[in-house]
């Protein structure tokens, strides 16, 4: 099956971690779906272009990835800008369609995969009235749940149902992103759910020897070593987009917590817009100056796993989730989870209290009570069952075979899939 995907966010030049879990999907569908793909790509340039648009196409990899850049101002004059782009966007998409078309010696792709709308099924559609491709949507994005889809506007949400109503099936990562599209209207006769994916040869449990942990690939082979922290010690790793993350109440709980948790850590992983506010914040509340925060910057995956397999918890306050990657990445290393009943994520906890402690969005004594029995121990969870549980929802071959069905069902034209 030659599938074309379209992705909204993928790791590119600027950033690579951007659009990671789409990444791992393709891969996933790669080697476990029966699907040779190919990834048309593009986006606005985050730094100046000599020519109006520039293109990266690669064909060495497993499968093609065409990655093309535009200028964000390409006359300066805001007005015209806004629809250039548009046209820029769309236009950048067909060179990369003709040019699939040559590297596939003229063939069509049998079906277009869409990973996160609205452009990208726009020209999905588009495919489909031309050519009779037919399309399926992936959607991971918060915005269409209940504390974001206020901002979203007549005009999109109308396109967006028309659409997803088009689509031969509709893919969301939870539950609860499904049933919240739906509210807005926004639904397919063919809905599915299907889990994103872990790298659980790289999300592992350590294993103890004396005072480190040695870290273990799938193979059994030792990758690295990790101390392992005499004081509590606790792990956030998110996007700082604190609006949504709420990494500001994290850091305010953790400073209560401190005068009865001596020598407690917070280590905190990841960049983002608010980066800067949020250290300042942090010293603020003299987290910093005592050593009780440290932030890590942007790490490469094998670092965040490293940093998952030594802490205590993992913690996370989001507003919004529509499934949460580094939750069941904690849970593959045998890392417990205090987390937010929001979105997608209690789905993930079934049942509750199995896989760790979820409190309500902006609870700050409920997430200080939480933590405070997973630092004490008086709830303790099984590393071994959470391992398991993680590798059986979001492991390589099971999101793979399972997308690899859709993509049959889709092409036999099965009308009983959900």
């Amino acid at each position: 099956m030659r599938t074309l995907h379209l992705p909204k966010w993928y790791p590119h030049r600027y950033d690579d971690q951007d659009g990671d879990f789409v990444a791992r999907h393709v891969a996933a569908i790669a080697a476990h779906g029966d699907a040779a793909g190919a990834v048309l790509f593009a986006a606005v340039a985050r730094g100046p272009l000599v020519a109006l648009i520039e293109a990266e196409e690669d064909f060495s990899g497993p499968w093609p990835v065409l990655r093309y850049y535009y200028r964000a101002a390409p006359t300066g004059l805001v007005l015209l800008d806004k629809p250039l782009k548009l046209l820029l966007y769309f236009w950048c998409l067909g060179r990369g369609y003709r040019r699939l078309r040559r590297h596939w010696g003229g063939q069509r792709p049998a079906l277009v995969h869409v990973h996160v709308l609205l452009r990208t099924g726009l020209f999905a559609w588009a495919l489909r009235a031309w050519q009779g491709i037919p399309f399926v949507v992936s959607e991971h994005w918060t915005l269409y749940l209940p504390q974001r889809a206020g901002s979203i506007t007549g005009l999109r949400r109308g396109l967006t149902r028309a659409v997803v109503r088009r689509a031969a099936a509709l893919h969301t990562v939870s539950e609860g992103l499904r049933d919240a599209m739906a509210a807005l209207g926004i639904a397919n006769a063919n809905p599915v759910v299907i889990a994103n994916v872990v790298d659980t040869a790289l999300f592992r449990p350590a294993e103890a020897v004396g005072n480190e942990k040695v870290v273990l690939d799938s193979h059994g082979t030792q990758t690295g070593l990790v101390h392992v922290a005499a004081p509590p010690t606790l792990l956030h790793v998110s996007a700082f987009h604190d609006q949504v993350k709420n990494l500001s109440g994290v850091l305010r709980v953790v400073a209560r917590l401190r005068d009865a948790w001596p020598g407690l850590r917070l280590r905190i992983a990841g960049y983002g817009p608010d980066e800067y506010r949020l250290r300042e914040y942090a010293a603020e509340l003299g987290l910093l100056a005592d050593g009780t925060v440290t932030f890590l910057g942007k790490l490469p995956h094998a670092a965040v796993a490293a940093e998952m397999a030594r802490a205590t918890a993992l913690v996370s306050f989001s507003r919004a989730e529509t499934f949460g990657c580094v939750l069941l990445e904690a849970r593959a290393c045998g890392c417990p989870v205090v987390a937010t009943r929001t979105g997608g994520v209690p789905e993930l906890f079934r049942p509750e209290n199995a896989f760790g402690l979820l409190v309500e969005p902006d609870d700050e004594p409920a997430l200080a009570a939480a933590l405070t029995a997973v630092l004490s121990g008086a709830v303790h969870f099984d590393p071994a069952r959470l391992r398991a549980d993680a590798a059986a929802r979001c492991a390589p071959a099971a999101v793979g075979a399972a997308f690899g069905r859709l993509y049959r069902r889709v092409l036999k034209g099965d009308e009983g899939m959900g």
